[in-house]
């Protein structure tokens, strides 16, 4: 049985879902994907998952860096998916990727994969901040769409101390 729950951060509210033995969501209030991506059985309630779940991003929020494998972590994805969801846990806190780097490292596991690929299960990824997916920005340092908006990924980066001023946030197109 799965359960959801909301969290207040200081993003907004966040939809966070556990499927009773790993966390398998979380969701930034109108995220994109958030509707497609939420189990339907899923209950209203909290259960041991999301207590230890809010425990972490408390951790989070406050300035701290919670190591992500201290969450049993189980998003529901292809085999492609999974491995860049996978590759996405090894972004150092307070630092970035591109998209063409992360192809690269998913490549190695798996012979091939293009940026474009690569960027799609990025934006699919169903367990945001904890999955760092913010972390991934454009080649030229452009901060290319979030799934959870451009205003959070901001926010979350600023947060790990990322330096900003080497990044540009793009004023029109789909990434906002």
């Amino acid at each position: 049985m799965h359960a959801c729950t909301e969290y207040e951060s200081p993003c907004g509210t966040l939809t966070i879902a556990s499927d009773g033995g790993a966390v398998c969501g979380l969701w930034f209030e109108n995220h994109k994907y958030l509707d497609e991506s939420l189990p339907k059985d899923a209950r209203r309630g909290t259960d041991a998952v999301l207590a230890h779940l809010a425990q972490w991003l408390d951790a989070y929020f406050a300035g701290k860096r919670p190591a992500i494998d201290e969450l049993p972590l189980a998003p529901v994805g292809t085999s492609f998916r999974q491995d860049v969801w996978r590759a996405l846990r090894d972004i150092p806190y307070g630092q970035t990727v591109s998209y063409g780097e992360l192809a690269q490292q998913v490549a190695a596991v798996r012979g091939k994969a293009s940026p474009r690929s690569v960027g799609g299960a990025v934006g699919h990824n169903p367990i945001s901040i904890v999955v760092p997916c913010h972390r991934v920005v454009g080649a030229d340092g452009s901060l290319t769409g979030f799934g959870g908006g451009m205003a959070n990924k901001v926010w979350l980066l600023e947060h790990e101390g990322v330096d900003m001023a080497r990044l540009s946030v793009p004023t029109r197109g789909t990434a906002l």
